[in-house]
């Protein structure tokens, strides 16, 4: 098939009227479409609870360990010898 007889082949199909969508299928493809809505939605807030949650816990071990602070010595000082 080459490109000529490609395009009056698309040509026929699109000329031809479109076949009508059963009513069923419009209400399923909506209730489907909906559900996925919730549940994107629903994925976006839970993600966003995490991150939020993270960023608390982190401030609260940041505030409580105050790892920027410096480290206690090892050793006992040194006496006068």
């Amino acid at each position: 098939m080459n490109r000529t007889e490609r395009e009056a082949a698309v040509r026929r199909l699109l000329e031809q009227p479109s076949p009508q969508v059963p009513v069923e299928l419009y209400d399923d493809a909506v209730r489907r479409g909906e559900r996925m809505l919730r549940r994107r939605t629903a994925a976006r807030r839970a993600m966003w609870l995490v991150l939020f949650a993270a960023t608390v816990a982190l401030t609260v071990w940041a505030l409580t360990a105050r790892p920027w602070a410096e480290p206690p010595p090892m050793t006992p000082p040194v006496a006068d010898w």
